[in-house]
């Protein structure tokens, strides 16, 4: 036991105060330092930048001071908040440079690209030259070279508004009539303001990697992925995604929401409903067109592969789509590609050991593509049912389809170049089916789709599962790993993209999502992740639910679909 006078009051706290390392090292400081100071000493955190750290639970800027001892997390451009705060900035870097180069227009981050970068376009003029690019281009890297300080301040909303009136920001207008919090933080980069949803880097020279491409009507701001944030990659084109992310563009003109100030005004003024009714109509005449385009080849279309990321809406598009193609006399069949996953033991596993259900030689493909040719010949067929207990493969259904009967298959290997590779690519049909949101909360801070469609799955995954949204944010990294490597890579091969989206979402998903938020405890990654997403979505009214129609896709997350017990009736089958 310690004697008591190794214990004392002292007169004024010591000068210098340590903070504790993940790795077991600890860094001794000035009190007051700046956690960019503290964490000077290190080069980088396992082989990347640090662009922030998590102190005692809590995610801060590289700017924040420490005033006692801590314990500190670096966080670093390849994690989820890491990679955040670097494209935030970036985004920051190149407003400002657009704004020194061409003062009298206005610059929009429209929406992302699968490989690593926003879209960009110009309002109130021409598309920008390739030679005005490059001009930009080296506007912001010389702003990287003079290492500009980045600072914020906090500043009322009669302030922020005044500030936004003079520059003629009329989005950020409207997103501030719905503020509830009386304050705004702005950072400056030399003369220039603005708001950011989160956190930003110290300085400019943390921007060092990045490139723009000239592309369409716009351009690319390409940034590094967090798999590999210290360089780029050559840019695909991307081209059958930019035209659905434009299309969805021209239906938020047509809604006359451009922002999520537009939203909230309809829903203040009680216009939402005819949103929600447009809404759901676009979505409806695109699946109507998808249908259309299959009816139009006369029979020839005899298998159609649905594929794409998480609580895309997936179920219940393919359930849209099989009663539009009724109406064109065609009878879809479902075929259920989970009921040809491998025996368990014959699953293969992944680099931690564990089995790896998401890769493709988890699949039996060899088996289904002989099924599917054999029901195409109009021989009948037993289909294999999965036991998901055992984790054996059983026996299913024995089927024969009729003349005016295709196979419709969805899962996350439909659009694989090595499915099916025995059938006729004239005989098949591939959809991509996504949540591509281009509605965003200005001109500057984007909606993330990943998020929308976080939000959509822990929402479902609470109602139908049972899994706590700690749970559902614990395994998203892992269910976006398997996206990357089985899904993005394909989705150029589809005949036809589906757009899940629908621009009244996240006023629905509110009311659902903020409760389950709320539950995560302190101390967590996940509760660093609710506490950014409540942030977010404070910026948005709620909605009724009762609005929302019962086929609507939405539904399939928040409950109540009419397609939840919808099945389609096949004559010939035999149980």
């Amino acid at each position: 036991m310690n004697d008591k006078s190794d214990f004392q009051f002292i007169e004024q706290l010591s000068e210098n105060i340590e903070i504790s390392l993940p790795d077991g090292r600890f860094i001794t400081g000035k009190r007051g330092a700046t956690l960019e100071e503290f964490l000077s000493p290190l080069d980088g955190w396992e082989g990347s930048q640090i662009v922030g750290a998590v102190v005692d639970g809590i995610l801060k800027e590289l700017t924040a001071p420490l005033s006692k001892a801590c314990g500190v997390q670096p966080v670093n451009m390849s994690t989820s908040d890491g990679s955040k705060i670097y494209r935030r900035s970036l985004t920051f870097l190149l407003e400002t440079a657009f704004d020194d180069l061409f003062p009298e227009y206005f610059l929009a981050i429209d929406h992302s690209v699968p490989s690593g970068g926003y879209f960009c376009s110009i309002l109130g003029r021409q598309p920008l030259s390739k030679e005005e690019i490059r001009k930009l281009e080296l506007r912001m890297k010389k702003l990287v070279e003079e290492d500009l300080i980045i600072t914020k301040e906090r500043v009322t909303l009669e302030e922020a508004r005044a500030y936004f009136e003079e520059k003629g920001y009329a989005d950020k207008l409207r997103l501030l009539k719905y503020r509830k919090k009386p304050y705004l933080v702005l950072y400056q980069l030399e003369n220039h303001k603005d708001y950011h949803h989160g956190y930003m880097v110290p300085s400019t020279r943390y921007l060092n990697v990045f490139k723009l491409h000239p592309r369409g009507e716009g351009f690319i701001l390409q940034y590094p992925r967090r798999a590999t944030p210290n360089q780029l990659f050559p840019m695909p084109r991307y081209s059958k995604l930019l035209e659905i992310f434009k299309q969805y563009g021209s239906w938020l003109k047509s809604l006359d929401i451009d922002s999520v100030g537009a939203l909230n005004n309809a829903i203040e003024h009680k216009s939402i409903r005819e949103v929600i009714l447009v809404s759901e109509a676009l979505q409806e005449q695109q699946i109507s067109q998808i249908a259309s385009r299959i009816a139009r080849k006369n029979g020839q279309i005899r298998v159609v592969q649905i594929s794409g990321p998480t609580s895309s809406g997936k179920t219940t598009f393919s359930k849209r789509l099989a009663v539009q193609l009724i109406t064109y006399g065609i009878v879809p069949f479902a075929l259920e590609m989970d009921d040809y996953f491998v025996d368990r033991e014959k699953t293969p596993k992944d680099e931690n050991g564990n089995y790896d259900f998401e890769s493709f030689k988890a699949l039996d493909a060899d088996l289904m593509e002989f099924h599917i040719q054999e029901m195409m010949k109009g021989k009948e067929v037993t289909l294999p049912h999965y036991n998901f207990k055992t984790g054996l493969r059983e026996v299913g259904k024995t089927v024969r389809l009729n003349e005016n009967q295709i196979v419709v298959i969805e899962g996350i290997h439909g659009l694989n170049p090595n499915l099916f590779q025995q059938i006729p690519r004239k005989n098949t049909f591939r959809i991509y089916t996504s949540c591509l949101t281009q509605l965003n909360l200005d001109y500057y801070n984007r909606i993330s789709t990943t998020d929308t469609r976080m939000l959509r799955r822990i929402v479902r995954d609470a109602q139908t599962r049972g899994y706590s949204p700690q749970r559902t944010i614990d395994l998203w990294d892992s269910v976006r790993r398997g996206e990357r490597d089985n899904i993005f890579p394909y989705q150029e091969n589809a005949d036809e993209i589906f757009n899940s989206a629908l621009v009244y979402e996240l006023s629905a998903l509110k009311p659902y999502v903020e409760p389950l938020l709320r539950q995560i405890p302190f101390g967590t990654y996940e509760y660093l992740e609710a506490k950014r997403l409540l942030a977010f979505l404070d910026w948005f009214l709620p909605i009724d639910s009762n609005m929302i129609p019962d086929n609507s896709i939405l539904r399939e997350f928040i409950g109540n679909s009419f397609f939840t017990d919808f099945h389609l009736w096949n004559e010939n089958r035999s149980d």
